[in-house]
C-alpha cells in the first residue's frame, strides 16, 4: 500500500512510462502497422527513379543548358568567377557548405555516437555510424562510375573530386535525415517532431544551394545528390523498422 505522501509526489512527478506490451503476431502484420514501412519503400523507388532519369539525361549532356544557365546568374556579368552579392554573402556560404564537408560531419558523428554509446544505446550509435559510413562510399563510387568534370569557373572553394552527384549534398542529406529521424522518433509532441524533421530538410537544402551559389557543382549534382542521400536515408530507417520488428 502507499501512503498519502507518496501518492500525492507520484502524481506530482506526472505518468510513469511503462513499456508497451509486445504486439500480437496478427497485430503486428497488420496494415496500420506496415503503412509506415509502405510509404518509406516508396520513397526510396521515388527517389531512385529520380536519379535514374537524371543521370541518363546528365549522361547525355541533355541538362548542359540548364546548368550552365543557373550557374551564370548566380555570377557577376563583370567576372564569371565571383558569385554575385556582397562578400559577406560569400563567405556566409562558405560557412554553411562546410557543414557538409566531411570534417564536420565526422565531427558530428562522432560526438553523437560517442553520447548514444555512452547513454546506453549504442546499436542505435551503430546504425547511425553504418548509414553515414556507407553514404560516404555511395558518393565516392557514384562520382568515380561518373566522373563528370566540375564546372569551369574558377572555384569559391577548393574541391578535390568529381562533379557528380554533390557529396556534400548527399552525404550531409544522410546524417542530418537521420539524425532529424532519431529525434522525431523520441518526441513525444507532434510539434516537435515536425520542428526536428524540417531542421533536417532545412540544413540539407542550404548546403546543396550554397554548392550551387560557390559554382563548384551543377544543379543536376545538388538534385542527384540530394536524391540518392534521402533514398538512403529513408532505406535506413526502413531497415531500422525491420529489425526492431524482428527482434
Amino acid at each position: 500500500m502507499t501512503g498519502p505522501n507518496e501518492t500525492e509526489a507520484n502524481a506530482a512527478a506526472g505518468p510513469v512510462l511503462r513499456p508497451d506490451p509486445p504486439a500480437h503476431p496478427a497485430a503486428r502484420s497488420g496494415w496500420p502497422q506496415r503503412r509506415p514501412l509502405f510509404w518509406l519503400g516508396g520513397g526510396v523507388v521515388a527517389l531512385l527513379f529520380g536519379f535514374g532519369l537524371l543521370a541518363e539525361e546528365v549522361a547525355e549532356g541533355d541538362t548542359s543548358a540548364f546548368d550552365r544557365a543557373i550557374l551564370l546568374a548566380l555570377r557577376e556579368n563583370a567576372d564569371k568567377a565571383d558569385p554575385i552579392g556582397p562578400m559577406w554573402v560569400e563567405e556566409a556560404a562558405r560557412d554553411i557548405t562546410a557543414l557538409g564537408s566531411f570534417s564536420v560531419l565526422g565531427l558530428i558523428l562522432c560526438a553523437i555516437v560517442g553520447y548514444l554509446y555512452l547513454s546506453g544505446r549504442a546499436r542505435t550509435g551503430m546504425y547511425l555510424g553504418f548509414a553515414v559510413v556507407c553514404g560516404a562510399l555511395i558518393s565516392t563510387v557514384l562520382k568515380m562510375a561518373f566522373d563528370r568534370p566540375r564546372p569551369d569557373f574558377a572555384a569559391s572553394a577548393r574541391v578535390f573530386t568529381a562533379s557528380f552527384p554533390s557529396g556534400h549534398a548527399l552525404v550531409s542529406a544522410v546524417v542530418y535525415l537521420t539524425l532529424a529521424a532519431l529525434l522525431a522518433e523520441s518526441a513525444r509532441e507532434p510539434k516537435f517532431r515536425v520542428f526536428f524533421i524540417g531542421a533536417g530538410v532545412a540544413l540539407t537544402v542550404i548546403v546543396g544551394l550554397s554548392r550551387i551559389y560557390l559554382g563548384v557543382h551543377y544543379p543536376t549534382d545538388v538534385l542527384a545528390g540530394w536524391s540518392i542521400g534521402t533514398a538512403w536515408a529513408l532505406a535506413c530507417a526502413m531497415g531500422l523498422r525491420l529489425w526492431r520488428e524482428a527482434r
